[in-house]
């Protein structure tokens, strides 16, 4: 045992030498657009909580009603006595919201990515993936016996070179699938020129919109949306743990008969608790208010388009696009160095925010994500970029 122990502890003197230690920081207040830690209050521009609905009263009252009526959790799988109304109620909403002629909860959306491919795909079966994709995609596919093709991000001409290989290699049934925003470059996919090679081929398309439903398109209905391609995307994967509240739980959108394969075949759907009945509730609450109004969508824009402007102006670089998940770079063999002492300079201003270096992004293309939400004010973008620019002015003073 104790050399068992020493062998981890090595390894993780490896993770700290190399700059990869991952700490976390206690909140010690709701998740808002203002946070509190143990050591300070903080403007929070790291969180997934694009729609500010993490903390909003109505979602939180949903999830206090819910507890009174329906109980505190399941304490079964759905298969067996897990299933209550407000579990099929979300599952007809969320389809109806994405385009989908049904859908399937899971716990999280890696459990959905995790439990899909594995259930759809045999060794006949081929999977061309993009490279950038997130890690749950990577793990799903894994899980299954298909052939694995992976094409270069964002890339049509290695797409239709995969799809190719695929159909060479005699694939009977062939999935594309790839993220709608890739959260690490804030990057849309190409979804049109995906379907059309997609088509061409007579291929599947799956997208994780995870970083992209309740906020981009109409009435936020995601990625498909945006592009014009909601009637060919043929499954939707996706979460309520970012803008639809916040909370947990996952879902596949599809046709109902891919749907019912996965609640009869799904490992993490069969083998783990519904989803609690008042993450439940309080996401069916956050459906009801992204649909009801534009109004978080366009304050959300709003945010990052001047957060990008006064950056940009600042002399920090940025990746291009107009999604709110904005990279600020710290490119070359010093940068992940720099985007680590910067984001400790914000913290002692007020401004949390997290570093990414390699091997989450490539070697030499450090960055701190800075992720907009509808609950920031103009003042508080505001004061995020000067804590950039002064901390920044910190850090090259020290050398």
């Amino acid at each position: 045992m104790y050399a068992f122990q020493d062998d981890l502890n090595s390894e993780l003197t490896e993770i700290k030498d190399a700059g990869l230690w991952k700490a976390e920081r206690e909140l010690t207040s709701p998740q808002s657009a203002h946070v509190t830690t143990k050591k300070a209050e903080a403007l929070n521009f790291c969180a997934n909580n694009y729609l500010g609905l993490a903390d909003h009263p109505e979602v939180v009252a949903a999830g206090k009603e819910a507890l009174d009526q329906w109980g505190f959790g399941m304490a079964s799988v759905r298969f067996i006595c897990g299933t209550q109304t407000l579990h099929t109620e979300l599952e007809q909403r969320i389809a109806e919201y994405v385009g989908c002629e049904d859908a399937i909860l899971y716990a999280s959306c890696f459990d959905a990515n995790g439990g899909f491919f594995e259930v759809l795909c045999g060794k006949e079966d081929a999977i061309v993936s993009d490279a950038l994709n997130h890690a749950s995609i990577i793990d799903g596919v894994r899980l299954s016996k298909a052939m694995r093709f992976r094409y270069a991000n964002r890339d049509m001409d290695d797409l239709r070179a995969q799809l190719q290989a695929a159909q060479e290699a005699g694939a009977r049934r062939t999935v594309v699938v790839t993220d709608g925003v890739f959260s690490m470059d804030g990057y849309y996919a190409p979804l049109p020129e995906i379907c059309d090679l997609a088509e061409e081929f007579g291929a599947l398309v799956v997208v994780d919109d995870s970083h992209a439903t309740g906020f981009t398109g109409e009435k936020g209905r995601g990625t498909p949306e945006k592009f014009d391609v909601i009637d060919r995307v043929d499954v939707v994967t996706g979460t309520f743990g970012k803008a639809l509240g916040g909370a947990s739980g996952g879902f596949v959108a599809g046709p109902k008969e891919i749907v019912a394969l996965l609640k009869q075949r799904s490992r993490p759907y069969l083998f783990s608790n519904a989803v609690a009945p008042s993450t439940a509730a309080g996401s069916l609450k956050a459906l009801e208010l992204v649909q009801q109004s534009d109004d978080l969508r366009r304050q959300l824009q709003t945010n990052a388009q001047l957060f990008r402007e006064l950056m940009t102006e600042a002399g920090f670089e940025l990746l291009e696009g107009s999604h709110p998940i904005i990279p600020v770079m710290f490119p070359g063999e010093d940068g992940a160095r720099q985007a680590g002492l910067i984001a400790e300079e914000l913290l002692e201003r007020g401004v949390y925010v997290t570093p990414f270096s390699y091997p989450v992004v490539p070697k030499g293309e450090a960055r701190i994500r800075v992720q907009l939400s509808a609950a920031h004010s103009e003042e508080d973008v505001r004061t995020c970029v000067q804590a950039f620019a002064d901390a920044r002015d910190a850090v090259a003073a020290r050398g």
